[in-house]
């Protein structure tokens, strides 16, 4: 009481969202200029557990808009950084440091845990991966993008079923729009929107109104003025969004597969660390990037299988295969996380 009275006496908040956000978990990709702000407001609020994603280290040029961070951090991870930085202001507040990247081979394993997702990233790939992650899993995230002295703030995957990828159907080339490093940032302007970020996160949490779900915050902080732009669910079909779009196999089914087909053609595009721990034997280790990008022969009249990790990857195979060679491909639904859960020995 003592700690969060301010915010618990104030009227269309008090105990109960309290209660809430003390209950919830959330996952924060990135732990830079957006994902700064974001965590501190969290933690400071009494949000229960607290997931840092990040495997970048401070460097000095991050110093003018990452204040959580001081010159004697440089050099030092950003999640180790970040978590002592918080627990020494809310030893409440359960700290989870994850030092890798989030990308499809670990993020739907990642959310497992995780009621909210925030994207604190700065690149393309990052967002499309967390998209189709929280997509599979089922997952809201907060999403915000900066450009210039703009920044852009939704909530995706939510009440609305709008996604990323309904706005940004599209990845662009690196070419387009360059990242903070190559265009530059003004130090305030991630403080502003990964506060922004920070209070979608409490308003979902907590189940406040008025949150961001179907709607584009624009703010433009040369001129303080924002609007909010209504979306609409994309025309476009997303194979990885819409089950119906690509063929797919239950791990149940697919187990009964196995002892009847001795003859399955069966891709796994996962990475070789990956496979190597454990795979189906007579499976074709083909990574997803490998297999998207070069020329391999994979011709056959064949039915091919296509397995990950957890069917993320596996489902973009498909689709891939689907549409550039024209074969009969079938998406192993739950990957291997499912199968080993079912008591497949591999």
């Amino acid at each position: 009481m003592k700690r969060y009275n301010r915010q618990i006496r104030l009227k269309g908040f008090g105990m109960e969202a309290q209660k809430k956000l003390s209950a919830s978990s959330v996952l924060v990709v990135g732990a830079g200029g957006l994902g700064v702000p974001v965590l501190q407001y969290l933690n400071a609020m009494g949000t229960g557990c607290l997931g840092i994603v990040d495997d970048d280290v401070v460097e000095l040029s991050n110093l003018h808009r990452q204040v959580m961070y001081s010159e004697a951090d440089v050099g030092k991870y950003k999640a180790d950084c970040a978590s002592r930085f918080l627990q020494a202001r809310n030893s409440e507040t359960t700290i989870e440091v994850i030092k890798e990247r989030f990308d499809l081979s670990n993020g739907e394993n990642l959310l497992h845990d995780y009621d909210l997702l925030i994207d604190a990233t700065d690149n393309f790939q990052a967002r499309y991966d967390i998209n189709d992650c929280c997509v599979a899993r089922g997952v809201p995230y907060v999403y915000a993008g900066l450009q210039g002295f703009e920044g852009q703030v939704s909530v995706f995957n939510h009440h609305s079923g709008i996604t990323y990828r309904d706005v940004f159907p599209v990845p662009p080339s690196p070419l387009e729009i360059p990242d903070c490093n190559t265009n530059g940032v003004l130090g305030v302007l991630p403080g502003i929107i990964g506060n922004f970020q920070a209070m979608e996160a409490v308003k979902i949490l907590c189940g406040l109104d008025g949150l961001l779900d179907g709607k584009l915050l624009l703010f433009d902080a040369l001129q303080h003025t924002q609007r909010i732009i209504r979306l609409k669910k994309s025309a476009v079909k997303q194979a990885l969004t819409k089950g119906d779009e690509i063929e797919s196999v239950s791990s149940a089914a697919f187990r009964k597969l196995l002892k009847t087909n001795s003859n399955m053609k069966l891709i796994d595009v996962r990475e070789p660390d990956e496979y190597e721990a454990g795979h189906i034997e007579g499976s074709r280790n083909i990574p997803l990037d490998t297999l998207q990008k070069s020329e391999l022969d994979l011709a056959t009249e064949a039915t091919v299988y296509v397995i990950c990790a957890s069917g993320v990857r596996s489902a973009r195979a498909v689709s891939f295969l689907q549409r550039e060679k024209n074969m009969k491909a079938i998406n192993v639904d739950g990957g291997m996380n499912k199968l080993k859960k079912y008591g497949m020995d591999t």
